[in-house]
Formats: C-alpha cells, structure tokens, sequence
C-alpha cells in the first residue's frame, strides 16, 4: 500500500509542478510579433541596404561622386557616375545605382566615404519572389538632383 501512495504523491507533484510551468508561461507576455500588423523591433545597430544621406539646406545628395565607395567595396555591387552641374563648386551623382544581391553589408562604403553621405537604411522587410529588384537600386530615386529629372530614371 505504500508503494501505491508514493506514486500517487509523486504522481500529484509533478502534476502541480507541470501546471505551474503552464500557468507561468499562460501569464507572461508573449514574444511572438505578428508581423506585418505589428512591427518588429530594430535593433540601433541593424544594417539594411545603403542610402545616400540628404543635405538639410539643399535637400540634395551630400555624394560628391568620388568613387571611393565603389574602390572599397568588396562585392563589386556598386556603380557611380557623376558629373559637374553648371554653375556647381563639386561633381554630383547622376547615377548611383546598389546591386543588393551581390552586396554583404560589411560597411566598407559606408566607412570610405570622404564627406559621410552613405548610411545604413532601417528598411528590414526586403523579400521578393526574384532576385531582379534588388538586383539595380537605384539610391538616387527620392532625392532632389541638380541634373534634369531624367538622370535619375535610369
């Protein structure tokens, strides 16, 4: 008879030890997000895609064209083409174009450049069923030019 009321006081202990754990993790706040209702936090040191930084004033790209970016960039995932606009003191991208598929977010560019116009874009939710739109963003699109509204289309 002993041995049976031992495995019944066992058998209820680990029964109320089990509904603890239940009733503790029925009552806690839930880690889940459900995205895309609910947006993920982004960590301060996320790395998203580059993007040309604004000048405030000018509401122009702050890129003087140097090339310096496409020099460091390991991947070969970046293309600049600038020129001098009349009447302008320093050369401006007419076309700056990312190849996101080859490119490894490792900063390089981002560190190389002279006058700080590149950073990180918070932009996460980058999915698609091919490869193609990532495959020639184009960083200028959204952003004032000093050229004619046709350089940026390319």
């Amino acid at each position: 008879m002993a041995f049976y009321s031992k495995k019944i006081t066992n058998g209820i202990k680990s029964l109320l030890i089990g509904m603890k754990v239940t009733m503790t993790n029925m009552l806690t706040k839930s880690t889940t997000i459900q995205w895309p209702r609910e947006a993920a936090p982004i960590p301060e040191r996320f790395r998203g895609h580059i993007i040309l930084k604004k000048d405030e004033e000018t509401q122009l790209s702050k890129c003087i064209a140097c090339g310096s970016c496409v020099r460091a960039c390991p991947s070969n995932c970046i293309e600049v083409k600038g020129a001098k606009p009349e009447g302008a003191k320093k050369k401006a991208p007419n076309l700056f174009m990312l190849n996101f598929t080859k490119c490894s977010l490792c900063a390089l560019c981002v560190e190389s450049c002279p006058v700080d116009a590149l950073t990180f874009s918070r932009n996460y939710a980058l999915a698609g069923p091919s490869a193609e739109p990532f495959a020639a963003i184009n960083l200028l699109a959204g952003l004032a030019s000093p050229f004619t509204e046709e350089s940026n289309e390319l």
